[in-house]
């Protein structure tokens, strides 16, 4: 049995006990109530679940597609074509599909990057699916077909947004979107106060090669609304000067290696994230279930370089609401 503590406790032969779906006790030889039920996995390994910081589950329902496409091949195929002609309902059997792909690769809490709800009918859809789907969620809302000051402001988008932060089924609310535009007027900054107001984190792209880059990081740093706790997802194409900044307000990256690797987003940062001591998970993008391989991805290039000082452990507390 993993623990997963500070100390990386491995524990042969441990037992879980687990009443009312909560773990009660980790121990050995543990004693149980009468008529308990028992799940015998000798020989095998029991872990907490892993966690998927950035998955665009309505995209299950297209499953397999993309798999070889460059990032704008992918833009017009989800955006431009299909993605528009989703409705509410699919979105409910894309979030559906992806939460029960998820357990079955052992992830067990997601955040939902749910990028394309073009109306609140598509909002309370999606995020009624996560809310009754096996699991933990964190709903990222977010509208790649409007701009992100305007959904914002939508009194029926907050209606949503606060439904989701005060329901006990959730894990979380975030709020997703993209600085894509090298604007000294800095228009989404009316989204990152929108996020203030209501309490919630901000999860963006940043750092994607040709999309959105250090003038996204720059304008956010300028206006002081980078806050502890903000996911920036990908970061592989920053200077030295962004990654400062992420590090020095308390943010953290979420790293996509297949993605990065295959759409071009740019090479997986991970080398200067430890060098910055900014925090870093990973996920596996477009819903494929492969989170133990996109991990190991994220792992493996770091591994000819010697641990140091900064580096800094995942941190997977339960988020803000």
């Amino acid at each position: 049995m993993l623990t997963m503590d500070d100390a990386h406790t491995i524990v042969p032969g441990g037992d879980v006990l687990v009443v009312d779906g909560r773990i009660a006790e980790v121990g050995t030889a543990l004693t149980v109530p009468d008529g308990t039920h028992e799940i015998d996995a000798s020989g095998g390994i029991v872990m907490p679940g892993m966690v998927d910081t950035h998955r665009h589950m309505w995209q299950t329902a297209m499953r397999a597609y993309g798999a070889d496409w460059t990032l704008t091949q992918y833009f017009v195929w989800y955006y431009l074509q299909y993605g528009k002609l989703f409705r509410p309902e699919d979105y409910v059997a894309g979030n559906l599909i992806s939460a029960l792909d998820a357990i079955e690769s052992g992830t067990t809490t997601s955040v939902d990057w749910s990028h394309g709800l073009r109306t609140p009918e598509h909002g309370w859809a999606a995020y009624e699916a996560l809310a009754t789907s096996p699991g933990r969620y964190v709903f990222a809302y977010g509208n790649i077909h409007a701009a992100p000051w305007e959904w914002t402001a939508d009194p029926e988008v907050r209606k949503i947004l606060e439904a989701s932060r005060d329901d006990a089924r959730m894990y979380g609310t975030q709020i997703a979107f993209d600085v894509s535009d090298q604007d000294e007027n800095f228009p989404e900054l009316a989204a990152y106060r929108a996020a203030k107001e209501l309490g919630l984190r901000v999860t963006t792209h940043a750092g994607v090669w040709g999309a959105t880059n250090d003038w996204g990081i720059k304008n956010a740093y300028d206006a002081g609304v980078m806050e502890e706790g903000f996911t920036y997802v990908h970061a592989a194409s920053l200077s030295a000067e962004s990654y400062q900044k992420i590090a020095a307000t308390g943010g953290n990256v979420s790293l996509a290696t297949e993605s990065e690797d295959t759409c071009g987003q740019g090479y997986p940062p991970l080398h200067q994230l430890r060098k910055y001591g900014i925090p870093t998970s990973s996920r596996s993008t477009r819903a494929s279930g492969r989170a133990p391989t996109c991990s190991r991805r994220c792992v493996r290039p770091s591994t000819p370089i010697a641990p140091s000082s900064t580096t800094s452990r995942i941190n997977w507390s339960r988020p803000r609401r």
